[in-house]
Parts: C-alpha cells; sequence; structure tokens
C-alpha cells in the first residue's frame, strides 16, 4: 500500500551525476535542475552551507572555516556524506516539498532513480552510487553506462544490430564506446576530460609566463576562446586572464590568444583521439563498415569545444557529428528508460530496491 502511495506522490528523476554539473530530469517535465556539483559545508560542524550554483560562487573565495568541495571526482564519488546530501537536497527541490531550510523539510516522497555513471567504475563505486541514491530517498535506483544513457539520449539506434560509436566528453571522463544490440560492445573510460583540459591551461600559463591562475580562470578561458582546431577567420580571438605573478606574488593580468589556449589543450585531445583511434583498431569488421558509414557522434559538455569534431575527423578520416544538445544527452537517456522498461532491463547496470 505504501508503495503505491509513494509512485502516486513521487516523480520518477533521471539523474546525470557528473564531476563538473549535475542535471535532473524529471518524467513528463524534461530537464528541471542544472547545477554546479559543489557543496559548501562548516569545516567542523560539516553542516552543508549551499548547495549548486551558491556553492561554485565560493570555490577559492571562502574563509578559514567554510570549504567548497566537489564531491564527485573522476566521475566517481569521492565523498559519500556529502554526495548523499546533495543528491537529497536536488531530489526535494524536484518535489518541491515545503519547508523552512532546506534540511528541515518533512519526510519526501521516494521516487525512482536512474542514474548515468562512466562505463570505468568499479563494482564498489557502482555501488557507492547507488547507495548514496537510495540513503537520499530513493525507492529504487538504476544505473546505466554514460556511454549508453548518451546514445540513447540522442536518439541512435541502440537496440538494432548495427554498430553506433558514441564519444562523450564530460568534466571528470571521456567515455568511448561501440553499441550494437542493447549492449557495448567495446568501451574504454578516461579519467581525462574537462578538468585535464583546465589543469593544462593552468599549467601553461604558470610555465610559459610564470603565473598562477585558479581552476575556475582557466575554464572561463576554455569556454571563452578554446578550441581545438585553428579557424579561417584572422582574428582567431582573444581573452585577459588574471592571476598571480610567481616571481614577485603581485597580481598580473595577460592578453592570451585561441591559438595559445589550443596550445595547452593539445596534449588532452591528443591522448582522446588516440583512445579513438585504438578502439576503432580493436573494433570488429562488420560494426566498423557501419561505423564508417554512420560517423562517429560526440555528448557531453566538450563536445561543445570548438572545432573538436573537426580535429577527430581529420585524424579518424571519417565523419563527426556533435549530437543536439550535447550537455543533456545523458540525462536525456536515463529519461527516455524510464519510460521504456523493457530497455531499461537491457540496459542497466546494477539496480535495486531500499
Amino acid at each position: 500500500m505504501f508503495g503505491r502511495i509513494w509512485q502516486l506522490l513521487s516523480h520518477d528523476i533521471g539523474i546525470d551525476l557528473g564531476t563538473v554539473n549535475t542535471l535532473v530530469l524529471v518524467k513528463g517535465k524534461g530537464v528541471l535542475i542544472r547545477e554546479p556539483t559543489v557543496v559548501a559545508l562548516h569545516k567542523k560542524t560539516r553542516q552543508i552551507l549551499a548547495i549548486g550554483t551558491e556553492a561554485k560562487r565560493m570555490l577559492g573565495r571562502t574563509p578559514a572555516a567554510i570549504e567548497a568541495v566537489r564531491p564527485l571526482r573522476g566521475g566517481v564519488i569521492s565523498d559519500f556524506d556529502t554526495t548523499e546530501a546533495m543528491l537529497k537536497f536536488f531530489i526535494r527541490k524536484v518535489h518541491e516539498t515545503p519547508g523552512k531550510g532546506i534540511f528541515s523539510l518533512p519526510k519526501i516522497p521516494r521516487p525512482r532513480i536512474v542514474v548515468g555513471i562512466p562505463s570505468g567504475v568499479t563494482p564498489v563505486e557502482r555501488r557507492a552510487v547507488q547507495d548514496a541514491c537510495l540513503s537520499a530517498g530513493a525507492r529504487e535506483a538504476y544505473l546505466i553506462e554514460e556511454p549508453m544513457a548518451a546514445a540513447i539520449g540522442s536518439k541512435l539506434p541502440v537496440e538494432d544490430p548495427e554498430g553506433v560509436m558514441i564519444i562523450d566528453i564530460g568534466g571528470g571522463t571521456a567515455e568511448i564506446a561501440v553499441i550494437s544490440m542493447g549492449g557495448m560492445v567495446i568501451n574504454k573510460s578516461l579519467r581525462v576530460a574537462g578538468d585535464e583540459m583546465d589543469a593544462e591551461i593552468v599549467n601553461y600559463m604558470r610555465v610559459r609566463y610564470g603565473m598562477l591562475i585558479g581552476e575556475r580562470s582557466a575554464e572561463e578561458a576554455k569556454i571563452e576562446i578554446g578550441s581545438a582546431y585553428p579557424t579561417d577567420s584572422k582574428d582567431d580571438g582573444a581573452t585577459v586572464i588574471r592571476g598571480r605573478d610567481l616571481s614577485n606574488g603581485l597580481p598580473k593580468s595577460i592578453k592570451i590568444s585561441a591559438a595559445e589556449i589550443r596550445e595547452a589543450l593539445t596534449p588532452v585531445i591528443s591522448q582522446i583521439i588516440s583512445s579513438i583511434q585504438d578502439i576503432l583498431e580493436e573494433t570488429p569488421p562488420e560494426l566498423l563498415t557501419d561505423i564508417v558509414e554512420r560517423g562517429i557522434f560526440l555528448a557531453g559538455g566538450g563536445a561543445l569545444l570548438r572545432g573538436l569534431d573537426k580535429k577527430i575527423a581529420e585524424e579518424t578520416k571519417l565523419p563527426v557529428y556533435v549530437t543536439n544538445d550535447p550537455l543533456t544527452a545523458v540525462v536525456r537517456g536515463c529519461g527516455e528508460v524510464l519510460d521504456n522498461l523493457d530497455l531499461l532491463s537491457k540496459v542497466k547496470v546494477t539496480g535495486g530496491l531500499r
């Protein structure tokens, strides 16, 4: 009886639990939450002070008693309690339960949740995600791998006996997979993605200009003028980056060109392309023929890097396409399987009841 009541009161939810951003889709309503995966808490009491956008604004700017943390690293949970608190907050926000504070609310409905996870995580890491969802209030929590979710969300024919190649580049991982008949024939998960690109920009500024900048400044520069392939334009864009001069400790500002940012990003992009080539070499010939005809599909926030599709196409000699709204491809795939229980039973990697 109680299970039936929970089903009536709660919304089925799809979650893309990303290293940088968390997206939440509600069945029948679309993507309702797009928040940074950041939590601000008091160091001594561990009390949660802010979650999402508000917490991200605190990164690198908090007093000694407060820390802003990212509870996921490399696509996996590094801080279980903080992740559970964040998921609980998002679930309550979706159900719009009234209350005086974000953690003073009454007992919430228990939704069914489908979560996208990196394909390379261990069984222990999978269990940690599932347990975090169940502890946050889910009555059922199912996990599907991000490349499969991205392919489903991109409306690719994953159940057909034909090869589909998808690359999902997020903040913590880059997922490369060849999919056929509802399963991944071959796949590779790299802990090299958006975060590593930001780190390379930070390193480039330190080595080239003797200047220390924060990860947030590096990310902003990447978004503003970052690219993987040169454009035909004479003025390829530039931006001003501010940081600290390592020689004297004083503030410093430097105008950086898009070509320099592209140079900084080259090692990460080359590593991703090398892995793509490795996967193509290992793909069965029949499926490879399908990929040659259909092309490669890019999803995830990394797919928005200017010229990345052209760079991959040049190196692989294959057509490359960016999926529609690549940022939400994984969470839309999670939402699709909420409506299709047969497909969910094929693609889930684990699942269970509270």
